[in-house]
């Protein structure tokens, strides 16, 4: 009788618990993003069955759609673009572990920044106007995304909600230019600025659309890499992010060290929206942004905050967002690549739980169940 009701009572009283994991070999590293990104596709194309669409050819069409020539190639290549340095503007501002959920308001902000300086300072020497351009977008994403930490460290205010805020006031003062000051009077009416000078552009790369400013992603993702790899700079950064509390001990500057990390966060960001209204849109558009921001979260978290894997995954992500367009052609709402990458983003979270701990189901013992029952 004791032994079945301790069988009984063990069970009542087993629970689930995550250990953490000593050591993992290296290629679970790599292994767990490729496996998780083919769950996340499974799920999808059990979701388009059962909706009555055929997922092998809807996947067909979306890969045809992003690599399946050279100019499908080309247009993913430039679809990545403003993802790469969304991308790394998360990745930066993560490293202190700063929840920085405002890279579309900071896009924003350099998009407009580099709209007035390419139709309203004709001043500027011709020559110039693109490197002024960059810059003005760096500091208008600067400034944006210290607004956003200023109320934590000032008054420890989550930036998680003011970042997010932030968007909203972007995007709206955005609509607001667009659809009033700033409307082209030639464009019948649509939300669009007048199309910038061709000083005012980056140049195209062998006759396809991808333009010049790829190489200001590259260029940032390996300067990126290199600093918190190898300076002291770096460093002190990484350990803030890891636990303020020693940071402090060591004697770091934490609030300074915000500032600093959301400044190059949000101005790297910023930058992404030049790229955009001076290459792709070649103009201020409502929509310039189209969620770019928001991307680059899932980027960085996919990435694990490796810079140089950034440039990897926005690729991956820029042909998502390309070959989503081809899925038209076999009835498939082009829906589908946001609810994909939606899902990537979840089984990735949920695969770097299951890789860092492993799962333990704990029982009670017979004499901890007997004492717990005569108490």
């Amino acid at each position: 009788m004791w032994k079945r009701g301790c069988r009984v009572l063990n069970r009542k009283a087993s629970r689930i618990i995550f250990e953490k994991r000593d050591k993992l070999p290296w290629y679970w590293n790599i292994l767990t993003p490729v496996v998780c990104v083919v769950l996340a596709m499974a799920l999808c194309g059990v979701i388009m069955e059962l909706s009555g669409f055929n997922a092998f050819k809807a996947y067909a069409k979306l890969f045809v759609g992003a690599f399946g020539s050279k100019v499908a190639i080309s247009e993913s290549i430039l679809q990545a673009i403003p993802l790469l340095l969304c991308g790394l503007g998360v990745t930066v501002s993560f490293k202190m572990s700063l929840n920085n959920i405002g890279g579309e308001g900071q896009f924003l902000m350099g998009a407009f920044a580099a709209t007035g300086v390419a139709l309203f300072c004709p001043w500027i020497p011709s020559n110039l106007t693109l490197p002024v351009m960059v810059l003005a977008g760096f500091l208008a994403g600067a400034i944006w995304a210290m607004l956003g930490v200023a109320p934590k460290v000032l008054w420890g205010v989550n930036e998680t909600i003011i970042t997010l805020m932030l968007n909203y006031i972007a995007l709206l003062w955005i609509q607001f230019l667009v659809y009033g000051p700033w409307r082209d009077q030639t464009a019948l009416n649509m939300p669009f600025s007048p199309v910038f000078p061709g000083y005012a552009l980056f140049a195209k790369l062998s006759g396809t659309r991808v333009h010049t400013g790829i190489f200001l992603g590259l260029a940032a993702a390996v300067l990126i890499f290199l600093y918190f790899r190898g300076t002291t700079g770096g460093y002190r950064i990484r350990v803030a992010g890891a636990s303020v509390r020693a940071a402090r001990y060591a004697g770091m500057n934490i609030s300074r060290s915000m500032f600093l990390v959301m400044l190059f966060a949000g101005g790297i960001a910023g930058v992404g929206g030049v790229t955009m209204a001076a290459g792709a849109a070649e103009r201020l558009m409502s929509n310039i942004a189209n969620g770019a921001g928001y991307v680059g979260i899932t980027i960085a978290y996919m990435s694990k905050f490796n810079p140089l894997v950034v440039v990897l995954v926005s690729l991956l992500f820029g042909g998502l967002a390309q070959g989503g367009l081809n899925l038209q052609l076999v009835g498939v709402p082009t829906q589908l690549s946001s609810m994909l990458q939606g899902s990537i983003l979840f089984f990735v979270l949920g695969g770097e739980i299951f890789l860092r701990n492993r799962i333990r189901l704990v029982r009670a013992s017979c004499e901890q169940s007997k004492g717990g029952t005569a108490a």
